[in-house]
């Protein structure tokens, strides 16, 4: 591989490594009630739906079988806090919200109510569901494979598009009997447009939001890129022979380590170095983020992340010679996402960030261009020049920035 695509992957893997102090609890998972608790921060062990109780929000579990055998989390939040009847519920819009790499869905609820995009969906009359990605805390299991073993992490996003998000949307799409809104955020952005530009899922979706999209990935950049060419070039094999991405495992904790004591890298803020200088985090939701999160994730999914930022296409996964991509796609080179078939009256809204150091400006305004034959009235861009990546998830000011305009175009395309 080289360096660049190494370096492009390094810094995907340190989005997660700048918590690598802080371990995350014990998995498990339960459903809870309407009764709230007190107004404290669920433990992973109480899981998704306990962060909603905490609110007065009811939710329900579900587990989601993929055809390739992976089981799923999902969390339903049918009603806001001031409750609704079954009739009513029947007639309420679902949505989707489906997280980045390296998290899983608790994300969409470290806020107040007031803040966090999923409790402000439910409140604005939503019936909010919530995804959680194979290999993360709440959907580390499958049929036949073990999470302790190599088989269950040979997967990257091609497998994400091909199978999850198609088992996520149709459970969702039969419990309610409606086309869906969806959400997706970072990597939940690519599942998205790799599937609709391939037409799937695009008769089971009424509308789309976008946020930190990363369609394309060329021109992301981080502070520790010349740090981790002098260090780490030769190291990262060790990571490659992992097929499991563990940012709490001991090698990747590792390369951590050594990169903190190279002159000028400063460890205490990689959030910042990483995700580009985020404008309104509050410390408090930062302090929460770091207890619960980052989750493991498939390496060769690392791997096709940097391919992609290598590349500068969007393409399937490159298992690296003629032969086993004629095996797997019957041609020489791994096919191509081709963006410009996405349909063109698909209601879409983009919004990105000028601070955003992985959903980098130039990448998204190639990902626009992909989309200029795009119907006008129903594509809507939202560019928000002080907004990096992590403000679009726990942004204190994201509400009247981003989610009101999320809600309002959802709203306008029923």
């Amino acid at each position: 591989m080289p360096v660049r695509g190494l370096l492009s992957l390094f810094a995907l893997c340190l989005c997660a490594l700048f918590i690598g102090p802080y371990r995350a609890l014990a998995s498990g998972r339960r459903s809870v009630g309407l009764n709230p608790g007190p107004a404290t921060a669920p433990t992973p062990a109480e899981g998704i739906c306990a962060a909603a109780a905490v609110h007065g929000y009811g939710c329900q579990e579900f587990d989601v079988t993929t055809e390739d055998g992976y089981i799923l989390s999902l969390q339903r939040i049918p009603e806001g806090r001031t409750g609704g009847t079954t009739a009513k519920l029947k007639t309420k819009q679902p949505v989707l919200l489906q997280h980045g790499v390296l998290v899983d869905g608790l994300t969409w609820l470290l806020n107040p109510p007031e803040q966090s995009l999923a409790l402000i969906l439910a409140d604005s009359g939503f019936d909010v569901w919530i995804a959680n990605t194979r290999g993360t805390r709440f959907s580390s299991r499958h049929l036949t494979l073990n999470p302790k073993k190599p088989e269950f992490w040979d997967w990257t996003w091609d497998d994400l598009v091909a199978y999850e998000l198609p088992a996520v949307i149709n459970f969702v799409f039969k419990q309610t009997g409606q086309k869906i809104d969806y959400v997706g955020h970072s990597q939940g952005t690519l599942t998205a447009l790799a599937s609709f530009s391939e037409g799937k899922q695009v008769d089971k979706v009424k509308a789309a939001a976008l946020l930190s999209p990363i369609a394309y990935l060329s021109h992301m950049t981080t502070a520790l890129g010349s740090a981790a060419a002098k260090t780490f070039v030769g190291e990262m094999t060790r990571v490659f022979g992992l097929a499991e991405f563990n940012p709490n495992g001991k090698p990747v904790s590792d390369l951590l380590k050594a990169l903190c004591i190279q002159p000028g890298v400063d460890c205490y803020d990689l959030l910042t170095e990483i995700t580009g200088k985020n404008c309104c985090l509050n410390s408090s939701t930062v302090d929460l983020f770091l207890k619960n999160e980052p989750q493991p994730t498939a390496t060769k999914n690392m791997v096709h992340l940097a391919q992609t930022v290598r590349r500068g296409i969007l393409s399937k996964y490159d298992y690296g010679n003629v032969n086993s991509n004629l095996k797997h796609y019957g041609q020489a080179r791994p096919p191509v996402y081709n963006l410009t078939n996405i349909p063109r009256d698909l209601p879409l809204f983009l919004s990105y960030g000028g601070r955003d150091a992985l959903s980098d400006v130039k990448d998204v305004e190639t990902l626009l261009d992909s989309l200029k034959l795009h119907d006008p009235d129903k594509l809507g861009v939202r560019y928000i020049r002080n907004y990096a990546h992590a403000d679009f998830i726990m942004g204190v000011t994201a509400k009247d920035i981003v989610y009101n305009q999320v809600v309002a175009f959802f709203k306008s395309h029923q």
